[in-house]
């Protein structure tokens, strides 16, 4: 019988150990808790508005539909068991595998406060984006019916925690939906006197990419109405109110919609790998892999992606960038044939292509090897890579059209509020006094 592969995770990752091994001797079993790919870099624009979930993601099955050697379950992996090489699923049904690769992916790190998850959402899956539109469209619906000038004010404070990419384009968006896409919506305010705060910890925005690249992210979102805070850490997300301290002072806003951006940890599926194989860990919970991407001592399991902790190439661990869990996929591929093969495989490197984040409306940056471009041109590259990673034509072709559709008219034609309206507590005790919206400002 042919080689058994085990793929968890259908994430970029996933995806490409699959394609890969696509008329090799093998059977594959792809396992993902959804029965869909989605296209994470995009989310965001699920969130504001911009796009509709569909438009981002795609079936597993339809995406191997042609390939053979695949089979798709939408089931959730709860044990490993490296000893008989079996992994065992959220309904007790147990998989053997010859060789496995776990690409499940990241969560997002509340750094010991799991708390202020229910009052500042991450973003990483469909709900998240749906979860977080509900909410911001769900506060300018209540700004148009309080008539108190201040709790007004409150709905219409929206903070976003974290300065990387995903928080940048998050904020980028959000300040054009409420400054620009809906401005003549409402008749009780003025949509452009809603607030949009960034928060980070750091000096600077996008810590990855060169200093002048960060410094022009911070000058364009800035023309785009957004009040960048930069060595801001939080104390506190509760109902209504963010709580920050920078340098010795400490600051309270009040806000009904606080995102969070501010960082990933692994999801518990690497908990689990590590002490059943023994693998080292990091602080993060990301596995410590070898550097042909597998697990110490266990050779035909492999981890790749977001939770792998590899630093082998430069002495720190890769950057959790679609990019990086496509290359390592491939590579892992690779691997499995050329031992099939019986031949040897040389250490995984990484090829780094460069960075790229878009801020809004003509206004992006991007590293590309030794090139640092901004502005119109970036955000043209933006769009041209964004179409190709993404999988399907029907879903380049649905996003082209929308985007055009956006960038002509300003609109933003998923502003669907789906589910529950959101609608938190506006008990005194939750909320500063008067409603103070005190923000320290760049």
């Amino acid at each position: 019988m042919m080689p058994h592969v085990v793929i968890v995770g259908g994430g970029f990752g996933g995806l490409a150990v699959a394609r890969r091994l696509r008329r090799a001797p093998v059977r594959i079993t792809l396992i993902d808790k959804r029965n869909f790919h989605l296209f994470q870099p995009l989310l965001y624009q699920v969130a504001t508005g911009g796009l509709g979930p569909a438009e981002i993601a795609a079936p597993l099955r339809s995406l191997f539909r042609k390939q053979r050697n695949v089979r798709v379950l939408c089931a959730e992996v709860v044990d490993i068991n490296p000893q008989t090489r079996a992994l065992t699923l959220h309904d007790g049904q147990v998989i053997d595998w010859d060789y496995l690769v776990i690409a499940a992916g990241a969560a997002y790190h509340y750094f010991g406060h799991e708390e202020w998850a229910q009052h500042a959402p991450g973003l990483k899956t469909i709900e998240d984006a749906e979860a977080i539109r509900r909410r911001v469209l769900s506060a300018l619906e209540a700004a148009e019916r309080e008539t108190d000038p201040e709790r007004r004010q409150a709905w219409l404070n929206f903070v976003i925690v974290g300065g990387g990419p995903t928080g940048v384009e998050l904020a980028g968006a959000l300040a054009e939906l409420v400054h620009v896409t809906v401005r003549d919506e409402y008749r009780a305010y003025d949509p452009r006197t809603a607030r949009v705060v960034l928060l980070e910890g750091a000096p600077r925005l996008l810590t990855a990419y060169p200093e002048p690249l960060s410094e022009n992210a911070r000058r364009s979102l800035q023309q785009l109405g957004v009040e960048v805070v930069t060595g801001a850490h939080v104390e506190q997300v509760a109902p209504g109110r963010v709580v920050y301290k920078r340098g010795e002072e400490v600051y309270e806003f009040a806000a009904q919609v606080v995102l969070w951006a501010a960082g990933v940890c692994a999801v518990p599926l690497a908990q689990v790998l590590a002490e059943r194989t023994g693998a080292p860990t990091d602080r993060l919970g990301r596995v410590i892999v070898e550097p042909d991407l597998s697990v110490p001592n266990h050779r035909r399991i492999f981890v790749i992606g977001d939770m792998a902790h590899y630093a082998h190439q430069t002495g720190a661990p890769l950057p959790g960038v679609a990019p990086v869990a496509m290359q390592q996929g491939q590579y892992v591929a690779q691997r499995i044939l050329n031992e099939l093969q019986g031949k040897p495989t040389p250490p995984f490197r990484y090829w780094d292509k460069g960075d790229m984040a878009v801020i809004g409306r003509k206004a992006a940056v991007a590293r590309i090897g030794r090139l640092r471009l901004t502005g119109w041109f970036a955000w043209l590259i933006w769009l041209f890579v964004h179409l190709m990673f993404l999988v399907g034509f029907e879903n380049r072709l649905l996003v082209l059209i929308q985007w055009a559709w956006n960038y002509f008219t300003r609109n933003r034609r998923a502003r669907l509020i789906t589910g529950e309206p959101y609608t938190p507590s506006l008990s005194a005790d939750s909320l500063p006094d008067r409603y103070s919206v005190s923000c320290s400002k760049e």
